[in-house]
């Protein structure tokens, strides 16, 4: 049996990844109260695995704060069952949530008359640590849309995927900010830049142009080395570890051509490896 519990800060995608979830064959339930869930997996899953083979639990900050704290102790009870849990805890940058809000006009589940919109969003953040805390992978939505989620929902938690570590590669652009939901960052703004070349400029880091006139680059190539020496030094250690997800990110300037080419590098090294390998370039439309 699996169990994934999404969690995270209301308007930041946690009703886009369970209708995904459902999509992959879960049974999911919306906002269940943490202290129904040790009834739930005892009574429901247990008893009844042919239907909640693989479930998806939504929790959010509508639970007591007293009964939040009580997450982490829920999710030890659910790991002495021999469940197979994962915590997807999503989040977004303030200014992301508040223009969201704004722009689709729902009202914040901790609003009230003593709370402002930004007010309840830093409150459900503080709720919600004892989850946080437990996850298993963070998702930062700031800079992702419905599409480009539900895409990241399913590469990385559909359960048909044979168990294996996800490495997951994402290129970004620096003006654009710093991904939050990765474990890795490398700059690669100190490499020679193809957006002074204007042959080049218009073209990305996955085309030939672009490619050979990185590869041409003696600090590009010691670059990708350095990079993929201290990976292949690390990442078993982290998969011994049973970890289910790593994320490396690589940024340059404007996440288009150094960034892009190193990750499409990364990835290619890693293919025949035994993980999971995802790729996203965050900023190339």
């Amino acid at each position: 049996m699996k169990l994934i519990i999404v969690s995270g800060l209301s308007g930041s995608g946690k009703s886009i990844a369970l209708e995904t979830l459902e999509d992959c064959g879960f049974y999911c339930i919306d906002n269940l109260p943490v202290a129904l869930v040790d009834a739930f997996v005892r009574q429901a899953m247990i008893t009844n695995q042919k239907i909640y083979r693989k479930t998806a639990l939504g929790i959010d900050a509508r639970n007591q704060s007293e009964t939040l704290s009580q997450f982490p102790a829920t999710l030890d009870m659910i790991g002495k069952l021999g469940i197979a849990t994962e915590v997807l805890y999503l989040q977004a940058e303030p200014a992301t949530l508040l223009k969201r809000f704004s722009e689709t006009r729902r009202k914040h589940p901790l609003t009230d008359p003593t709370h402002s919109l930004p007010e309840a969003i830093e409150l459900e953040r503080k709720l919600l640590e004892p989850v946080a805390q437990e996850a298993d992978l963070f998702i930062d939505t700031t800079h992702t849309n419905v599409h480009q989620l539900r895409e990241l929902i399913h590469n990385r938690v559909d359960s048909n995927v044979v168990r294996m570590m996800s490495l997951y590669f994402q290129s970004f652009g620096f003006k654009n900010g710093i991904p939050l939901d990765t474990d890795f960052v490398f700059d690669a703004r100190c490499l020679p830049n193809p957006h002074w070349e204007p042959a080049l400029r218009s073209k990305t880091g996955k085309e030939a142009e672009v490619s050979e006139f990185l590869e041409q680059s003696a600090d590009v190539q010691r670059y990708l080395k350095d990079i993929t020496t201290f990976l292949d030094t690390w990442i078993p250690c982290f998969d011994a570890e049973n970890r289910s997800y790593l994320t490396v990110s690589v940024g340059c300037t404007g996440g288009q051509h150094r960034s892009v080419f190193l990750i499409e590098q990364l990835a290619r090294h890693y293919r025949d490896s035994p993980y999971n390998i995802l790729v996203r370039h965050r900023d190339v439309s």
